[in-house]
């Protein structure tokens, strides 16, 4: 039976539109399979291999979390490398921007005569104007510049005790440069003499808090010396120095190594400092010295560029002449020579004349002999009361006739020196003044030595036997903190803080040993103090620290406890990092389980500029200065965005 034409047409539409879905289903597909390789491959070639493609029909969808906005971009820009920009959809998402990290803080401060200035990046909170005017009130003529530049982050740990001990620090120095970052001080001054450079240390060292590190490079600068002075003098016990002084290291060795020549074998102080009057100075002293040992026993001074030699009694004149004579050729043409070779001794009966002093260690001050008018008397007797104090001198001197015209300026000037002296003696006669005595000053036997070649001049002989003894102690002063570290360690030696067992509680039996521990920091006053906690390797490396950290608290709340001052202190658990002995024994594990008392002490100053040349520096910013401010506001403007 045929169907009609009506249901074979449509029929054969059916079929056909049937036939046709299925071809551009078919095509779409891949079409779309197409797309979503090429895209793919595009985004893998160009490193993003975070996004993901997917194909919607004739659209390519990006999903996907970029790193920034830029990568974002980069990965639209390969998709449309490959399909219709048009078909690209854009899904993916930007990760959010983390916080910049914080810019590194720092004041720079400057302080010499021409004012005080201050450099560096601080964070806003800090309180500008308080700053400047806590520096305003260290001198109040001083100029105070303000260089410093501000950024709005929140102050880092450790700053606010880096600038307290840093004006600390500038309130004991009037000429320094300080640095103060977060946690850290570094200081670079100048002192007036070695004395003040170590007390200076020592008082800054202990007046910074324990949580923070301090460097220093305190120096002091070589003395001026005047008048430039070396004496050296051979007699039968050997050869000796009364003053000797030196413009460098290579200068004191020559003139050293002469004296060893001449056979000097004891102990020496050779003083090194500006002044000296010509470079050919150790040359000049190592030619006397040397023609001194020649001669056999005297003495040779040297002031400036006048040397005086002066031979013993009894010298054989024609050895002395061409000693003398030699010596003359072979000096440098600055220096002028006199040489003295004094007459033999008769056997007539004399009594010169003569002024003695003595000044007792309780700093009475006798005055006998003779003077030559009421007008040096009065002179002798003023000087010396303005020098030792007025109820401490008693004068019996008495006025005789015809001294030598010199006798004033030898009176005054053995006065003069022994007034350097602790307590001592001076004979003055026309032949020599003498001065033997006791001083508490290492310097003080040159520095007298350079005094009397300068008052009595040239081809004058005089005497000295000063013996340097170091001052007593005061009552009040605080032991060494190198010491107080010694004896605590010497404690522990003897008796060890122990615990009960996994616990921070102190032992019973280690009560008397804290007892001895703290009875010594209390005498140390205020040291920098770390207590350190220190277990062996059995456990968890966690649970060691955590334990460590916690005896070492007990042991710092302990000395609170017996009222000792730990402003200073800090404690530190270290867990088992710092092995004393090996863990795998027993012994050793009751080693390292152990508490320390261990100094804090100031780091060196990588490469430091020496005070002097950081006191002459111009106070304006150096170029560094200003790229670390220009960095600073790169910075600042980067965290506004």
């Amino acid at each position: 039976m045929r169907l009609p034409y009506f249901f074979a047409v449509t029929l054969i539409f059916l079929v056909s539109a049937g036939l046709f879905l299925l071809a551009a289903s078919f095509a779409v597909t891949k079409v779309e399979e197409a797309s979503e390789f090429a895209v793919r491959r595009a985004l893998d070639l160009k490193g993003h291999d975070w996004a993901e493609v997917q194909s919607d029909g004739l659209r390519v969808v990006l999903t996907g979390t970029a790193q920034d906005e830029a990568t974002r971009f980069n990965a639209l820009t390969a998709a449309g490398t490959e399909v219709d920009t048009s078909r690209v959809i854009d899904e993916m998402h930007v990760a959010p921007t983390t916080r910049l990290a914080a810019p590194r803080f720092s004041a720079e401060i400057l302080r010499n005569d021409s004012g005080i200035s201050v450099i560096g990046l601080i964070p806003t909170s800090e309180d500008r104007d308080a700053l400047m005017n806590r520096l305003r009130r260290l001198d109040g003529d001083a100029t105070v510049s303000d260089l410093m530049e501000t950024a709005d982050y929140p102050k880092p740990k450790g700053w606010d005790d880096a600038i307290a001990f840093a004006f600390e620090a500038l309130t004991r120095l009037p000429r320094a440069k300080i640095s103060a970052s977060p946690g850290l001080v570094k200081i670079t001054a100048i002192a007036d003499s070695q004395q003040e450079k170590e007390q200076l240390e020592q008082d800054l060292t202990r007046a910074a808090p324990p949580s923070l590190r301090i460097g220093l490079a305190i120096s002091a600068p070589r003395p001026v010396i005047t008048p430039f002075t070396l004496r050296y003098l051979i007699n039968e016990s050997g050869g000796q120095f009364d003053a000797c002084s030196a413009q460098d290291e290579d200068a004191r060795d020559a003139i050293i190594a002469a004296a060893k020549d001449a056979g000097h074998a004891g102990s020496y102080t050779c003083t090194i400092g500006l002044g000296v009057p010509s470079p050919r100075w150790p040359e000049a002293a190592s030619l006397s010295i040397r023609a001194l040992a020649e001669i056999g026993q005297g003495s040779v001074t040297i002031s400036d560029a006048d040397i005086t030699l002066v031979a013993a009694e009894g010298t054989d004149a024609d050895m002395f002449d061409r000693v003398v004579g030699e010596l003359e050729t072979a000096l440098p043409d600055v220096f002028a020579l006199f040489a003295v070779l004094p007459d033999p001794e008769t056997d007539e009966p004399s009594g010169p004349p003569e002024f003695a002093v003595t000044r007792s260690p309780e700093g009475l001050v006798q005055m006998r002999g003779r003077l030559s008018d009421e007008t040096l008397r009065d002179m002798a007797d003023s000087f010396a009361r303005a020098a030792f104090g007025s109820n401490q001198v008693h004068t019996a001197t008495r006025i005789a006739p015809d001294l030598p015209a010199d006798w004033p300026v030898r009176v005054l000037a053995g006065l003069e020196a022994l007034s350097e002296l602790h307590n001592g003696a001076l004979t003055v006669t026309p032949d020599n003044v003498t001065l033997n005595g006791i001083s508490h000053d290492p310097e003080a036997k040159s520095r007298i030595a350079g005094l009397l070649s300068e008052k009595l001049g040239e081809a004058q002989e005089f005497t000295l036997s000063v013996t340097y003894q170091k001052p007593p102690e005061p009552a009040d002063k605080l032991p060494d903190p190198e010491v107080c570290e010694e004896r605590i360690a010497d404690v522990q030696a003897s008796t060890k803080i122990a615990f009960e067992p996994g616990s921070a509680t102190v032992a019973a039996d280690s009560r008397d040993t804290l007892n001895q521990i703290a009875d010594i920091l209390r005498e140390c006053g205020p040291i920098r103090m770390e207590i350190q906690g220190h277990t062996d390797s059995q456990g968890r490396e966690e649970m060691n620290e955590q334990l460590s950290q916690a005896r070492a608290q007990s042991i710092l709340n302990e000395l609170r406890g017996r009222r000792v001052p730990t402003a200073s202190y800090s404690a530190v658990g270290y867990g088992e990092t710092k092995p004393i002995a090996d863990n795998d024994t027993e012994d050793g594990r009751e080693e390292n389980r152990r508490i320390e008392f261990r100094l804090i002490r100031p780091e060196p100053v990588a490469n430091p500029e020496t005070g002097l040349e950081a006191m002459e520096k111009e106070t304006e910013p150096s170029p560094d200065a200003q790229t670390d401010a220009d960095a600073s506001d790169t910075d600042s403007e980067a965290g506004d965005q």
